[in-house]
């Protein structure tokens, strides 16, 4: 499952899901370093929240997949011009890719999968498929 976002009437960016394998950003496919993205992750009774801040990344340079209960979100933060390294004083923003899996500790429903960016933070909301339903399982002897 591709996603990648689309602008709404709001000035929201929301999650729109592919499934095709030949939606993938091309920069994606670059072979260089990355960063790792710092986030935060939390649940309700029905759902997993993730957070991430995402000051200066634009909605078309992420890329966000559930695989087997594992979340990716990849991005790349461009800067917006160029300083010689004569010039520059002090630099402690990050520019470039970044990346971040996290292994979800419960089964998600894979087509109710929220994700906002709005005013720099996105918001990715995970509908839990058992949704605090205790499993039962039989022992056999």
């Amino acid at each position: 499952m591709l996603n990648v976002f689309k602008k709404d009437k709001l000035k929201t960016y929301k999650l729109e899901t592919h499934e095709k394998d030949d939606f993938m950003p091309d920069w994606l496919e670059d072979s260089l370093p990355e960063g790792q993205l710092m986030i935060d992750v939390y649940q309700t009774g029905e759902k997993i929240i993730v957070k991430s801040t995402m000051a200066g990344v634009d909605p078309d340079n992420l890329f966000i997949s559930l695989n087997n209960n594992i979340l990716t979100i990849k991005g790349r933060r461009e800067h917006d011009s160029q300083v010689e390294e004569g010039e520059c004083l002090l630099q402690e923003c990050y520019w470039g890719s970044f990346s971040r899996s996290v292994v979800l500790p419960e089964e998600i429903e894979s087509k109710k999968i929220d994700a906002v960016l709005e005013n720099g933070v996105l918001t990715i909301s995970l509908e839990k498929k058992y949704k605090d339903k205790q499993i039962k399982v039989k022992i056999k002897s």
